[in-house]
């Protein structure tokens, strides 16, 4: 007897729906996707039970003819694609024809659809992937698809889905990231209980940030400039047919401030020609453009949209379209990069102190608030920016929400490979509360906020202090205030005390060094090579084997750093000069922190990060140190060459050089507003 056979249809279909439909987040992403190919302006989300007993998904989209609903449910059945040439440009979010299929074959699933051209609509019933009936029925032009009792005929599966809140928590985690995506529509989630989302269409992506983020959100993200280039990476114009032009590659979008941190990247949202996706290679690039301005082991929040040629992505790499290639990553991944840090320079904030409420919210989150499921937990989580579902919107928050105290260092590599946890990766989320009820139609413009009286009655001072609240939550000095500061003396000879008309600041003096040298090094590093000072005796250094095949591999790129370093015997190495500023004493010590580092992150790391690595280690070593008293003029002298740098608000190594404690918080605390 044969041991290979045919499985049956029901089976087979059973299997596929298994690449396809992870839990009911991933209905909604199909259905979603077919509905805004349809070209609908309007999309209701309705959930019942997490989407485990219903999810019904309706919009105002071409519809479909009769005979077209029908086939629609083959395998394979697709109206986007026609040939395999197709492949190769993508201009849809579906095109595998496998998601209806899928669907049916794990549920009770209920089609109701007209196109406009027909008088009467088609209503089609399936129930575990067999047909059940096909009727006409009376339905306005679009579609609507109920998905009920999902994997009640796969009961395995249907144990691996978590508690009714986490999964309504992904599925609002999903339209919030298409309604993201696309501002020129209106999205509209619900339950039996409650309203989740409601985003009217908006004109721009401002609005449209404000409108599911509100208004703490939005002020805290940097809105990026549109830039767009060619492609040039492995076309030469000798390589172009006559009179056609090279692809061009945009980007846009929002990205946090250096001070707004988060644990994980819940918070980075990455759309490529609006297609929702996660891609590494994108992953890594903002994580460049964060770094020496961001610490280890925690988080921008970001969202980005790339819009490239569709022939240069793709998408067909992956079951549930989530995963795609680029045909010249490399120039993708560096123009995200240098997207990000032109944006960043243009907004260098210095952060101030959080407001003791802040403090406190922030406090009761990290003691456990989060694990308040239900309602009644989820009013009080602090506002942030993340891909979990959206929290309420609170106009009166601060920075500090999205801030960590000294995390723990995570080598790069570690994060890199961290897994997303989105809507598609999401066996083993955490359980989320159930969001609150959210009406985003904006009742007003963004404005700046408004001048505080100076005196008046009660009545006055509160509405002030609300002012107040709004301006220190969005309105951060720049570096050009630092420039003006009149240092008074300094704090346990560490810490640079300044006023200027702003308020009281506070400077790090050895981090703020560090910064200032650190920049200058890079550029004269970027310039040409550098020169090092000779030692008076060489230095015999002992290294470890591993450090010893990354000392082997980056030996000339320090020498370019003014390193003199060369190998005696199997595992030492003899250091007869040192980059500028380094003193003698200091020299082995630096070049194992070179090493290390560079070990920590990967043997593959590229030069521009291995310049940057260099010159962070050698600006430490170099910057002046705590506990080290300056005059008046060496602070005068420090304070200025900050004002003068790209990023005066934090370290090489992410840590903040200046904080300020304004004049408005300095009459707050005393009660005079």
């Amino acid at each position: 007897m044969s041991r290979i056979r045919i499985l049956p249809e029901t089976v087979a279909n059973k299997i596929a729906a298994g690449e396809v439909v992870e839990r009911p987040a991933s209905v909604v992403k199909e259905l979603l996707e077919n509905s805004l190919d349809a070209g609908a302006k309007a999309i209701r989300v309705e959930v019942e039970s997490g989407g485990k007993r219903l999810i019904r998904i309706i919009d105002d989209g071409c519809g479909m003819l009769h005979d077209d609903a029908l086939l629609a449910f083959e395998r394979h059945a697709t109206s986007k694609l026609k040939s395999a040439d197709d492949l190769l440009s993508i201009s849809t979010l579906g095109f595998r024809g496998e998601a209806l299929p899928s669907i049916a074959a794990v549920s009770r699933l209920t089609l109701e659809t007209r196109a406009a051209e027909e008088a009467e609509g088609a209503r089609i019933e399936f129930a575990g992937g067999k047909l059940v009936s096909v009727k006409p029925a009376g339905a306005p032009a679009g579609t609507s698809i109920s998905v009920a009792d999902l994997f009640y005929c796969v009961p395995a599966r249907r144990k691996f889905l978590k508690s009714e809140t986490t999964e309504l928590g992904h599925i609002a985690s999903l339209v919030t990231h298409y309604a993201l995506a696309h501002p020129d529509k209106q999205f509209l989630l619900k339950t039996p209980t409650q309203e989740i989302l409601n985003a009217t269409p908006t004109e721009t992506m401002a609005e449209r940030v404000y409108q599911v983020f509100g208004r703490q959100a939005a002020m805290e993200m940097v809105e990026m400039t549109p830039q767009e280039a060619p492609i040039r990476a492995a076309i030469t114009e000798a390589e172009l047919e006559p009179g056609e032009e090279s692809a061009r590659i945009r980007v846009s979008g929002f990205v946090s401030r250096p001070e707004i941190q988060r644990l994980n990247r819940n918070g980075i949202y990455i759309f490529v020609n609006r297609r929702l996706i996660r891609d590494r290679l994108v992953l890594h690039a903002i994580n460049e453009a964060y770094r020496n301005i961001m610490p280890p082991g925690v988080f921008p929040a970001v969202l980005l949209f790339l819009e490239l040629p569709y022939e240069e992505v793709d998408v067909n790499v992956h079951p549930a379209k989530i995963e795609v290639r680029f045909r010249h990553s490399q120039v993708v991944h560096d123009f995200v990069r240098d997207s990000i840090r032109m944006a960043l320079s243009h907004a260098r904030p210095v952060p101030s102190f959080a407001p003791a409420d802040a403090r406190k919210s922030e406090a009761a989150f990290a003691a456990g608030a989060g694990a308040n499921a239900g309602a009644a937990g989820a009013e009080n989580l602090p506002q942030s920016f993340s891909m979990a579902a959206p929290a309420p919107a609170r106009e009166n928050g601060s920075a500090a929400n999205f801030g960590v105290a000294e995390p723990a260092a995570v080598p790069p590599s570690a994060q890199f490979e961290t897994q997303l946890d989105d809507a598609f990766a999401l066996s083993g989320a955490p359980e989320q509360p159930i969001p609150q009820r959210l009406n985003f139609e904006i009742a007003e413009t963004i404005a700046l906020p408004r001048a505080v009286p100076e005196s008046g009655d009660g009545c006055e001072r509160a509405s002030a202090s609300a002012d107040i609240e709004s301006e220190s939550a969005g309105a951060l000095p720049g570096p050009h205030d630092i420039g003006n500061l009149k240092p008074l003396g300094q704090i346990n000879a560490s810490y640079i005390v300044a006023v200027n008309r702003e308020g009281l600041w506070i400077i790090d003096q050895h981090v703020a060094h560090e910064r200032v040298l650190f920049e200058k090094h890079l550029a004269a590093r970027r310039a040409g090579a550098l020169g090092g000072q000779r030692l008076l005796m060489p230095i015999v250094a002992e290294l470890s084997p591993h450090q010893i095949a990354i000392f082997e591999q980056i030996a000339e790129e320090l020498r370019a750093n003014g390193f003199e370093a060369e190998m005696m015997g199997p595992r030492s190495v003899a250091i007869a000069a040192a980059p500028a500023g380094i003193a003698s004493s200091n020299a082995e010590k630096l070049l194992a922190e070179i090493l290390d580092g560079v070990a920590r992150e990967s043997q593959s790391i590229s030069l521009e990060s291995l310049q940057s690595r260099i010159a962070a280690s050698t600006a430490c070593q170099a910057a002046i140190k705590v506990n080290m008293p300056l005059d008046q003029t060496k602070m005068e002298w420090l304070l200025a060459e900050l004002a003068k740098a790209d990023y005066p608000m934090s370290c090489p190594h992410g840590r903040p050089v200046v904080l300020r404690y304004s004049v408005r918080e300095i009459e707050r605390a005393f009660k005079r507003i």
